[in-house]
Parts: C-alpha cells; sequence; structure tokens
C-alpha cells in the first residue's frame, strides 16, 4: 500500500515538473550560425594554407596564397609591351615635329612667293608646286596624330591589362571576410585551385541564431524584434539564459520536425523563428536552445 502512496507521489510530481517545463519555455531548437564558403577568386597553386579546423581568424587576416609567379610574368610581359609603345609613341612625336618645321619653312615660302606672283616675279607653277607641298605636309601631318592616337590606344590597353594583373595579384592573397571560426578546410595547400573553388567554410560565432519552431496559435503573440529569453543547458541539473531578439518569422508553414519538440505536440503544422543572440563564448553551433516569450 505504502509502495503504490509513494509511485503516485513520484508520478504527480514528474506530471507537475512536466508542466513546469512546459511553462519554462515556449519554442525549442538548435543554435546556428551564418555560414560563409571562402572561395578562390583567382585560379592557381595553393603554395601556402597555414590554418587549421576551429581556428579563429580575424576580419581581412590572410588564410591562403595562391602561386603568383605566372602574373608577375604576364606583367612583366605586358611592361615591356608598353615600353614598345612609348617607344614608338616619341618616334612618332618627333617625326610629327620635323613634319611641323618643314610645315612652317613651306608656309614661308608659300607667302613670299604670293607676294611675289602679285608683283609679276612669279609664275602660276611655283605657286601650284608650294601649295602642293603644303597639301602633302599636311596629309603626312594627319597620318602622324592618327599614328599616335593609335599607339596612345594602345597603351591604354596595356594600362587596363595591368590593372586587370595588379587586381588579379591582390586577389592571391585570399582573406577572410569578417571575423570568425574556421569550420571545415575543404583544400589543402599545394592542391590547384579554380576560381570559385571553395578552400574553407567559416562561420562569425560572435552572433548566432536559435531557429525553433512556433505553434500557430503562439504566432499572434510573437512580432520582429520582440525581445525573449533563450535558454540553454549548463550542466546535467541546471540551465542558464541570455537575451535575445526574434530576427526572423517564416512566412508559411511547414510540418513539424521529429527532433523538435512543440508546445503542443498535437499541431502538425509550425512556423520557424530564428531568435538573434549575441554570443559571449558559452554558445555553441548545434547546441539545443529553448525560447521563453
Amino acid at each position: 500500500m505504502y509502495r503504490s502512496v509513494i509511485l503516485s507521489l513520484i508520478s504527480g510530481l514528474l506530471i507537475i515538473s512536466c508542466s513546469f517545463s512546459d511553462e519554462e519555455s515556449d519554442a525549442y531548437g538548435n543554435f546556428e550560425a551564418t555560414e560563409v564558403f571562402i572561395s578562390a577568386e583567382v585560379p592557381g597553386k595553393m603554395v601556402h594554407l597555414a590554418i587549421e579546423e576551429g581556428e579563429t581568424l580575424k576580419k581581412d587576416e590572410v588564410i591562403c596564397l595562391i602561386d603568383t609567379i605566372p602574373y608577375h610574368l604576364k606583367r612583366n610581359q605586358l611592361l615591356a609591351q608598353r615600353s614598345v609603345a612609348l617607344s614608338k609613341a616619341e618616334q612618332v612625336r618627333v617625326s610629327k615635329e620635323v613634319l611641323l618645321a618643314q610645315k612652317k619653312i613651306v608656309d614661308q615660302d608659300f607667302d613670299r612667293i604670293q607676294k611675289m606672283f602679285a608683283d609679276k616675279a612669279a609664275t602660276q607653277k611655283q605657286i601650284d608646286d608650294v601649295s602642293g607641298q603644303l597639301d602633302v605636309l599636311k596629309r603626312q601631318l594627319k597620318g602622324q596624330d592618327a599614328s599616335l592616337k593609335s599607339v596612345y590606344s594602345e597603351i591604354e590597353v596595356i594600362d587596363a591589362q595591368l590593372a586587370e594583373i595588379d587586381d588579379q595579384l591582390s586577389r592571391c592573397r585570399v582573406k577572410a571576410p569578417s571575423d570568425g571560426v574556421v569550420l571545415q578546410k575543404i583544400a589543402e595547400q599545394g592542391e590547384l585551385v579554380a576560381t570559385g573553388k571553395p578552400i574553407i567554410k567559416m562561420a562569425n560565432i560572435n552572433t548566432l541564431f536559435l531557429r525553433a519552431y512556433i505553434s500557430g496559435s503562439q504566432l499572434p503573440s510573437v512580432k520582429l524584434g520582440q525581445e525573449v529569453n533563450v535558454v540553454f543547458d549548463k550542466n546535467a541539473d541546471d540551465n542558464q539564459s541570455v537575451k535575445g531578439t526574434v530576427s526572423w518569422i517564416s512566412s508559411s508553414a511547414e510540418f513539424t520536425p521529429k527532433i523538435i519538440q512543440t508546445k503542443e505536440e498535437r499541431v502538425d503544422l509550425v512556423y520557424a523563428i530564428k531568435v538573434l543572440v549575441k554570443n559571449d563564448g558559452r554558445l555553441k553551433i548545434g547546441m539545443p536552445g529553448e525560447v521563453k516569450f
């Protein structure tokens, strides 16, 4: 008899405990982080990669180095082409100055012969000859201007290619876009990487999201920007909590995930929410958590 009474009391306490648990938490889920794949922006051989999984990275910290030798060789080739083009431009400029000097002399001759012709001291043929020389020089000067323009256009193209090479050289140093932790190392030092090939997967764990699920009956009482209590395990017996903010609410319902407990297990459809939580180092990706509104 006493044994049955004790069992009844224990059962009652368990029911009360479960009831308190339901009151304590309104939604359940797991902590997530925004994961980012860091990829190579230029192709080449990865000559340096000195990071390991779990390592903490700072923003703009160099993750790896892509072989720069092919890009430097291409840059040297472009610099040589630019030097040749500049030399060609100088030659054209000098030739143009010579033509301008010749034209100045012919212009003076033309003016003098015109005066002589007015005084009947020169013939029409002399005027025609000097006029023909002027026409030839003018056409030659136009040709020099066209050549100079062409050479300068060639130099502009080379300069654009040099700027592209310099940009590629800067991208050979793959840097972390923000503070974070290396979750997975996908490539290894010495591998050939293509543009867009992931090298590591990292996440900023200073801010985590608790993805939880609420029932339709809870939805009207939840709004964006709402401050909530987020509870997670401290040890086998105790919990600890932090403040969080509802940052996202799903616009459509979905079936209850099997791994998620809900406040009302009889509800088949639930809505996903995300609660933004500042991480002071106690939270880990994948850790279960609970939400109290």
